[in-house]
């Protein structure tokens, strides 16, 4: 077998793209959900990775227009590395964000509730946090399987390389915009999750409050307690559902914010 036209097909060129695309995919493995989940193997995620870089390499070729210029040296290549590994974390942070908010959303009903006294480890993460933050996390990843959010993610990497091609550069300003917008709308976003449980037991800490000013004998924590780890489970089950719609919307506009925060320097 002839390995020359292989040899001169696959040549430096392109093992410098490969190398660029997997640069511009691995903080996917370290930020994005599901794909930096500690319950994967980190073999496994080292050979996803080398098969998506593999698979985005002709896309990636077709929106730099070639891969004629990129640069020889040691310090060039080095720049556009750190280059994608920046377009890469920025667009990861975005989608990260937003499952941080998911969880952010079961640690406030974990601290409502009094769950939070029971901290355990998150197994998605490897962080310490209350059951309820666990369980929302765990049904955000659920749905984000279902609804085929792994497949907007890599469509969306995919899209960056028409908004920022290999030889380009990111312009910086909008780029740390998007992240911090995405970082201020974490509380916001937890909130939007959680509203109707925390609506439910604000009413159920008024209506024991209300009942312990009528009968001052009662007992408020014996009572108190066990009616609002009640009705934070009844109306948990009940907004479940309505989380998940809110999360299929909230992941495509996720996606479509983190391609508007890549813009091309000038």
């Amino acid at each position: 077998m002839d390995l020359a036209p292989l040899a001169e097909r696959f040549g430096e060129h392109q093992v410098a793209a490969f190398m660029l695309v997997l640069a511009r995919l691995s903080p996917l493995f370290l930020l994005a959900p599901l794909f930096s989940s500690r319950s994967i193997p980190a073999r496994a995620k080292s050979v996803a990775a080398v098969g998506l870089a593999i698979g985005m390499m002709p896309v990636a070729t077709r929106a730099a227009g070639g891969l004629d210029e990129l640069p020889a040296d040691a310090i060039g290549f080095a720049g556009l590395v750190g280059k994608e590994l920046l377009v890469g974390a920025g667009f990861a942070f975005v989608l990260a964000a937003l499952f941080a908010a998911v969880s952010a959303a079961g640690a406030l009903l974990d601290t409502m509730i009094g769950f939070s006294f029971g901290a355990l480890v998150d197994p998605l993460t490897g962080n310490t946090g209350g059951v309820l933050g666990q369980l929302y996390g765990l049904v955000a990843i659920a749905v984000f399987i279902v609804i085929g959010g792994d497949a907007w993610v890599v469509q969306g990497i995919a899209r960056t390389y028409d908004v920022v091609p290999l030889l380009e550069a990111p312009e910086l300003g909008p780029l740390v915009a998007g992240a911090a917008a995405a970082t201020a709308g974490v509380l916001g976003a937890a909130v939007q999750v959680s509203a109707p449980v925390l609506l439910a037991l604000i009413i159920t800490d008024a209506a024991v409050g209300v009942v312990s000013r009528v009968m001052p004998s009662l007992n408020v924590f014996a009572v108190g307690f066990p009616a609002k780890v009640a009705v934070g489970l009844v109306m948990i089950g009940a907004s479940l559902p309505f989380a998940a719609g809110w999360l299929h919307d909230e992941l495509q506009a996720s996606v479509a914010a983190a391609l508007d925060a890549l813009e091309v320097s000038g």
